[in-house]
């Protein structure tokens, strides 16, 4: 269809010395079919073409009644001025019809063209100009009308619809002909044997086109910001903890942290629970790894340079430091529920993981720093702020001889990393941290002090029964991966950059991130 309207356009063309409009010269053929021809055309500089557009009025069922027969208020003048001795009101409906008499009444009355007498009609001229019928006639043949406020009044009483319609003025161009030449668009092993590249018409590169948008992977927001967080711990000379158990025993999420099996936190509307299985079995070592040495032999832990631990004996440490006590500590003196430490549960922090690798970590006391960056996972009502599962950020640095002093400093240090350097710290509960801080800074953008993370020293009824050294001490602190991410992309609902209301197009249009800078 392109291709014959060329031949038309450049025919319409050829008849005139100016410019000719697409809607008057080819007012049956849709948008798009022009726009191609056009295109075509005005890549071979034959045509010079501009858009236009504009707004057309169009009469509705009821205005091209109008405009062929009279205005209500007409029908209703011509029906009274024919009854010489005046028209009963009630007979009007009868020779106008219901809806022009209901209509056509009010108006003729208010137009001066009618007046009542008594329980009559009578005209009150003998001749009226009916203003709306020329107005849709004229708007009819137009499509517009000069004056705007009749199109308003028009729209208002529902007799036209403005529509917006898009149009081409076209013009000859530098190359014009009233023929056009099929160029070719690729150079041919015969045209070159033959000769025929000398006299055949080659089209030429457009070298402004838009190439084809190549389809691409994209990181998630989260993503990118996470790798930010990774940066950052390994150039403090952190290392990264495994994080790939979504699933702990209540002993490594809870009871190993000194969480005391009544706490709110191991309800049922704040945890989720394994169904099946139920339970699992005591603390035991990682089982051994099955691939072969390069001697063909099969590795031992001590092979492996991992230290054998007492399992058992950490888990009667723990169970009496809740019972009784133990370590200076009194303990919370309730009985501790063996079924209760080994039901199974989607970790609700990744403090867990943190846990079990300072566990690790005393069968050979060292200064060590640790991070995670993993999902977590809370009962809690969705909302635009909350999610059932999360991220959560999370460090432990542990050493001989560490102060509360020396945490807030290092989080001074940790938190200018992410462009964040007003911190304010408010103390704080955690059941395995004493002393526990809430860490605040004030954000530039919002322009107020928000809740960033959470701190404090790990107490010793988690640390010793690990068997750590009593005078080493650890930090630990964490904060939500979203919270930043949500600060940083201007995100105000959680539920717009986790789960599946995420937009693809934010996720593959959004820019890298810096936390450093705004």
């Amino acid at each position: 269809m392109a291709v014959e309207l060329t031949a038309r356009v450049l025919d319409a063309l050829s008849q005139t010395d100016g410019s000719i409009l697409t809607a008057d010269a080819f007012p049956s053929v849709n948008f798009t079919t022009i726009k191609s021809a056009l295109d075509r055309l005005g890549s071979r500089e034959m045509v010079i073409y501009r858009q236009i557009d504009r707004e057309q009025a169009t009469l509705t069922p009821e205005a091209r009644g109008i405009a062929a027969e009279g205005s209500h208020e007409a029908k209703v003048f011509e029906a009274v001025r024919q009854a010489v001795d005046g028209l009963k009101i009630a007979d009007l409906p009868g020779i106008v019809g219901k809806e022009s008499a209901k209509v056509g009444q009010g108006k003729a009355f208010k137009e001066g063209w009618i007046k009542k007498d008594k329980d009559l009609l009578r005209a009150t001229t003998n001749e009226i100009q009916d203003a709306s019928r020329q107005q849709l006639q004229t708007i009819q043949q137009t499509r517009t009308h000069p004056d705007p406020r009749v199109l308003v009044d028009l729209r208002k009483r529902k007799l036209i619809i403005m529509q917006k319609v898009i149009s081409f003025e076209v013009k000859k161009g530098p190359k014009f002909a009233t023929e056009f030449v099929k160029e070719e668009t690729d150079l041919t092993a015969d045209m070159l044997a033959t000769g025929a590249w000398k006299t055949v018409k080659l089209k030429p590169y457009n070298f402004n086109a838009m190439g084809a948008p190549t389809p691409s992977g994209a990181l998630h927001p989260l993503n990118k910001v996470r790798h930010e967080f990774r940066q950052i711990f390994f150039e403090m000379g952190f290392e990264e903890m495994p994080t790939n158990r979504y699933v702990e025993t209540g002993f490594w999420n809870f009871d190993a942290l000194f969480v005391p099996q009544q706490h709110p936190a191991r309800d049922l509307q704040d945890t989720f629970y394994i169904s099946d299985p139920p339970r699992a079995d005591r603390p035991r070592a990682d089982p051994l790894k099955t691939e072969k040495l390069a001697n063909g032999s099969i590795p031992t832990p001590e092979s492996q340079g991992a230290p054998k631990q007492d399992y058992d004996s950490y888990w009667d440490d723990v169970k009496e430091v809740h019972e009784s006590g133990k370590y200076g500590s009194i303990g919370y003196r309730y009985p501790f529920k063996e079924e209760e430490s080994l039901k199974l549960v989607l970790r609700t922090h990744t403090t867990a993981v943190s846990t079990y690798m300072l566990y690790k970590l005393a069968a050979d006391p060292r200064p060590a720093r640790y991070f995670s960056i993993d999902r977590v996972f809370r009962n809690e009502t969705v909302d635009a702020t909350h999610l059932a599962e999360f991220h959560q950020v999370e460090g432990v640095i542990a050493d001989f001889g560490l102060t509360l002093g020396g945490l807030i400093g290092f989080m001074e240090v940790f938190f200018s990393k992410m462009g964040i350097h007003r911190l304010r710290f408010k103390p704080a509960y955690n059941p395995y941290t004493e002393p526990s801080m809430e860490i605040f800074g004030f954000h530039e953008g919002l322009d107020k002090w928000v809740e960033i993370g959470n701190s404090g020293m790990f107490r010793p009824e988690m640390l010793e029964p690990m068997g750590l050294p009593k005078d080493m001490r650890v930090y630990g602190w964490g904060l939500s991966l979203e919270r930043p991410t949500m600060i940083k992309y201007g995100v105000k609902n959680i539920r717009e950059l986790l789960g599946h209301k995420v937009d693809l197009n934010f996720v593959e249009s959004n820019p890298a991130v810096r936390l450093e800078k705004d």
